[in-house]
């Protein structure tokens, strides 16, 4: 999810260490999907008590990202490509919308509202890092939905976009996919600018179904690969 599940102020920052730096050990695949833990482990790698451990992991379980085991601790819950590919799925719907949305925008307005995303995919020189490309490539897509006015649909946006987090960056592994990904933000970006709905959206829908489908074939690859790297 985009926002902290704590609200500010309670006396919980320790607790809140450890849930961040457990995810970060999850999205880096330090943790990996399906490994089982103890809290007297994780305590003790990160040097603080039981009680900020157990809160911490249970609002990762809360979000889905661990599940706990009767008495034999923690997991790394296993991907469920299935349940991915449906958060996908809708994630495309809400994209189609706001592009739709943007379109229907007067050319100026529309131009000087997503300015900066041209500035960026169009005009400026590349990213080379892979995992740099996949943050803006983040940005990108929650930009579109932003701009399209639409708070509402903008909040459930960055939840997906939290969600699929995990496995998404593993489609900036490779240099055609980073390559991929600069062309067709440049292309959606031109067709919005020229109010194409369709093939703005035509052009949206096959960049998300590639990548989607591109997640699924890296990630069992990558899992096996990341398996042989220790936690740090």
């Amino acid at each position: 999810m985009n926002q902290s599940p704590r609200s500010k102020g309670r006396p919980e920052a320790l607790a809140e260490k450890v849930y961040q730096a457990l995810k970060q050990d999850i999205f880096e695949f330090r943790l990996m999907p399906g490994d089982r833990f103890s809290e007297n482990e994780i305590a003790e790698r990160l040097e603080v008590s039981r009680t900020p451990v157990r809160q911490a992991l249970f609002w990762l379980e809360r979000e889905g990202y661990v599940e706990v085991w009767f008495r034999s601790g923690w997991q790394v819950k296993p991907f469920d490509f299935e349940y991915f590919e449906e958060l996908y799925d809708f994630r495309t719907v809400l994209e189609r919308e706001a592009v739709r949305r943007l379109c229907a925008l007067p050319p100026l307005s529309c131009a000087e509202t997503l300015s900066a995303l041209k500035s960026f995919w169009m005009d400026a020189a590349r990213l080379e890092d892979g995992k740099a490309v996949s943050l803006q490539d983040e940005a990108f897509h929650m930009a579109l939905v932003a701009a399209a006015g639409n708070q509402e649909m903008a909040r459930i946006h960055a939840e997906l976009t939290e969600k699929i987090r995990i496995i998404r960056r593993l489609d900036f592994t490779r240099d055609d996919r980073v390559d991929a990904t600069y062309r067709e933000h440049a292309q959606i970006l031109r067709a919005i600018f020229q109010q194409h709905t369709e093939e703005a959206q035509r052009i949206l829908t096959d960049h998300i179904a590639v990548s989607k489908a591109e997640v699924r074939k890296i990630t069992l690859h990558m899992l096996q690969q990341a398996r042989l790297q220790p936690i740090e």
